[in-house]
């Protein structure tokens, strides 16, 4: 039965992900609190929050899923062209805050950002915990992208990425995944496809298929200093 449950304080816990509503799609729960606890044991159950600013927690776990295989993402042959003129460097967790602060921005053509204050100190508080992760993009000493998520196990739950030039953003998306691959992820989770994901080979799978596989993974090993602070390579 679809449904939409009301959470407190108290609760740590989620309804099963397939009692998520079908419109609006994967709306599962309301409520809570965004303490490490609670955001850590939703993404463990492929649930993740997306609320607006004035609006109280929203819970989802919407059906399909978008993924990535480490390893299979689709680069085009203007943007391999593209990206081996760029000098940029890349690096792993020297800039948590600032990119998300660049993911919190408002873009063309929005009004607002989802990423608020308190998201981005919860976010903040896993990455303290070693639970949440930021890639940037430097040209230069100059920031001009990046992408943060959560690491479950096998699996990296990405939540948001920006760019200030043209590209830097879908380059960030293939250092991480090839990052990944070489630490021994399975699975990147992106959630929902959109054009941007669906141009670098998102597929949408079913989410009972999506749960099962990250009931697999989300317990898995990977190689301990994957996240070490660090300068990272792209692979062209």
């Amino acid at each position: 039965m679809n449904s939409l449950s009301y959470l407190n304080h108290d609760q740590h816990g989620f309804p099963p992900p397939e009692q998520a509503l079908r419109d609006p799609n994967g709306l599962l729960a309301v409520g809570g609190d965004l303490r490490p606890e609670r955001l850590l044991n939703a993404y463990y159950n492929g649930i993740f929050p997306w609320f607006n600013l004035d609006d109280p927690i929203l819970w989802w776990s919407p059906d399909p899923r978008a993924v990535f295989v480490p390893g299979n993402m689709k680069i085009s042959r203007s943007l391999l062209k593209y990206l081996k003129k760029q000098n940029w460097t890349y690096t792993i967790n020297h800039q948590f805050k600032s990119v998300m602060a660049g993911c919190a921005a408002p873009r063309a053509k929005q009004d607002g950002t989802w990423i608020s204050e308190e998201i981005q100190q919860a976010y903040y508080a896993l990455h303290q915990q070693g639970r949440a992760h930021s890639l940037e993009v430097w040209q230069g000493e100059e920031l001009i992208g990046g992408l943060y998520g959560i690491n479950i196990g096998q699996v990296f739950c990405g939540e948001s990425m920006f760019h200030r030039a043209t590209n830097a953003s879908k380059a960030a998306m293939i250092v991480l995944q090839q990052h990944l691959q070489r630490c021994g992820y399975r699975l990147i989770d992106a959630q929902v496809v959109n054009p941007h994901l669906d141009s670098l080979g998102a597929k949408s799978i079913k989410r009972d298929d999506f749960l099962r596989l990250l009931t697999h993974l989300r317990d898995g090993e990977v190689a301990p200093d994957s996240w070490c602070k660090s300068e990272v390579f792209i692979e062209l």
